[in-house]
């Protein structure tokens, strides 16, 4: 894969990435270092990635997964600081994207510990995350204020980041 089919492909993709990763992240700055991270890890696979058959759905699994592994990083910062050192072997944050097991596995956590999410908040987390419907859209859709909807749409977020702290360990 060429320079100018790479940029075609993927860059446009990077909103989509970069949305994916802030929610997870809850972090701008942490985001930005996600995608970096993935198109860094694209570049270096791009002679691979003819055979990617959805980019799309190939970049969001990859973004979920660098994501899940910062979230493991700096769990396991804060577990070694608090637990004098005793931590458990975690998976190498820098690992091949083309592990679709690996892939797989934290796809179905993400996915089990949403379902596990209350109503309410599992459908506005997909709308926004998924669907990309802005704060007004969705209000209007469930019936709630935009206030209201953000409220929900962070305690989702801040519920899924704990569950899936807690899956992992």
């Amino acid at each position: 894969m060429g320079t100018e089919e790479f940029k075609d492909i993927w860059l446009p993709l990077s909103g989509r990435f970069y949305r994916v990763a802030f929610y997870i992240l809850e972090s701008e700055d942490d985001a930005e270092d996600a995608v970096q991270e993935l198109f860094s890890k694209l570049w270096k696979l791009r002679n691979s990635l003819d055979h990617v058959n959805n980019p799309l759905a190939f970049g969001l699994t990859a973004i979920r997964n660098i994501c899940l592994d910062k979230v493991r990083k700096k769990s396991s910062e804060q577990s070694r600081r608090s637990e004098s050192g005793i931590l458990e072997s975690l998976p190498d944050p820098s690992a091949d994207l083309g592990r679709s097991l690996v892939g797989k596995e934290n796809l179905e956590k993400i996915r089990s510990c949403m379902a596990r999410l209350p109503d309410s908040q599992r459908e506005i987390l997909e709308m926004r995350v998924f669907e990309e419907l802005s704060f007004k859209e969705i209000a209007h859709r469930m019936g709630l204020s935009e206030v209201n909807v953000r409220v929900k749409l962070s305690t989702a977020r801040k519920n899924l980041k704990k569950m899936i702290g807690h899956e992992e360990y």
